[in-house]
């Protein structure tokens, strides 16, 4: 298992996570034994979205004498009320919602404490602004959570919070379809059919500007609808007009700049250890470029996707990094001083490029590599 440092706060999280539904209306025997396998595998982050009673106390009784080995992503303002789930941003519920998590965990902390389902600029502001966030951050102070988190389908409003400076990690929703969808208070607007109708071409500037955010500012995102509920899989379902593989998706996320963890939606314990096999996976397996570059319905062209395809060097730059840093300069207007201090630490510099051009003919989006060089060097000084 890979594990990759979460934003700024320090915490060490697997690539591959769990999200819990695999763990709803399960026994405390099944349940038992998916930790098992995910302590053997080394997947060591679980998103805790369900405030199901049932499901946080199996998983407490599972995690007992073992409770350090797991990073915790706990939500805040997702109660369980009237024998079923509730978003809420009344207080007192909030404050008891996560009391009993905490007693059903059989824990004093969590390591993610989470600002649950924030999809309107009106609620984030009311949220920022109110008894919500103030318990978030006290939260922090005292030591009952590690940092403070905040979940989001709306690039627009997740962009507002990560610039705050008050959120240290952000739970997302990243795939190559819902990356090509504009910001909107409506979750179902993302897999609308409508939509996908005609050609759809590059991602969405919003989200590109989010990621880029994230990276700069140290906010980790833990992924959440890598699969897109598992349409994303399906020929017949998936809105680009062609499926994808799971091993695909997974690394589609993990490219994304900002990204720590992706929480795999496994419904059942094969579909857990096929997201664990990811870590073992050969590369060619692995790779997205070539699928994406001929789904029918999408184009990324000119839209460079991290992927890779473009090494190796002859001059030994390690072209997708270099761009990365060019564009989260580009972004910001002027250079960052951690922007900067990445980028000279890279072993050779944007103008060791000698113009060879064997970078672009490798690229299956057909980037212009030489040019995005060029502006590099001239930009960072090497």
């Amino acid at each position: 298992m890979r594990y990759r440092t979460l934003g700024r706060t320090n915490i060490q999280v697997s690539e591959i996570g769990v999200g819990c539904e695999g763990f709803l209306e399960k026994t405390p025997e099944q349940v038992q034994t998916w930790v098992d396998v995910m302590e053997a595998a080394g997947v060591n982050c679980i998103d805790l979205y369900a405030p199901n009673p049932d499901f946080r106390s199996n998983l407490g009784k599972a995690l007992r004498g073992r409770r350090e080995k797991f990073v915790l992503q706990a939500h805040l303002c997702a109660v369980w009320k009237d024998g079923q789930y509730k978003r809420t941003r009344e207080i007192a519920e909030v404050r008891e919602g996560f009391e009993d998590q905490l007693r059903r965990l059989e824990t004093d902390r969590v390591e993610i404490g989470m600002v649950h389902y924030v999809d309107s600029l009106a609620d984030w502001e009311a949220v920022k602004n109110g008894p919500v966030m103030e318990y978030a951050l006290g939260l922090k102070a005292a030591g009952r959570t590690g940092c403070v988190g905040l979940s989001s389908h709306n690039p627009q409003v997740a962009r507002a919070a990560v610039e705050t400076g008050l959120i240290d990690v952000l739970m997302f929703s990243v795939n190559p379809c819902y990356d090509l969808q504009p910001a909107s208070e409506d979750v179902e607007e993302l897999w609308a059919p409508k939509n996908y109708a005609r050609p759809l071409l590059n991602m969405d500037p919003e989200r590109q500007a989010l990621y880029e955010a994230c990276q700069r500012l140290g906010v980790g995102i833990t992924v959440m609808k890598a699969f897109g509920g598992g349409d994303l899989l399906s020929d017949s379902l998936s809105p680009a007009g062609k499926g994808l593989s799971a091993f695909q998706c997974l690394q589609y996320a993990l490219d994304r700049p900002g990204v720590g963890c992706v929480m795999s939606g496994a419904r059942s314990l094969e579909d857990l250890k096929k997201s664990i096999a990811f870590e073992e996976a050969p590369e060619a397996e692995r790779d997205y470029a070539a699928a994406l570059a001929a789904l029918p319905k999408i184009s990324w062209k000119g839209h460079c996707m991290y992927c890779g395809h473009c090494a190796p060097c002859p001059q030994g730059i390690a072209v997708a990094e270099v761009t990365k840093f060019l564009n989260l300069a580009l972004a910001q207007g002027a250079v960052p001083e951690t922007v900067r201090e990445h980028y000279a630490a890279l072993p050779q510099g944007a103008g060791a490029c000698i113009g060879c051009g064997s970078c672009e003919k490798r690229c299956p989006f057909a980037v212009p590599i030489v040019e995005n060089m060029a502006r590099a060097a001239e930009l960072f000084g090497r």
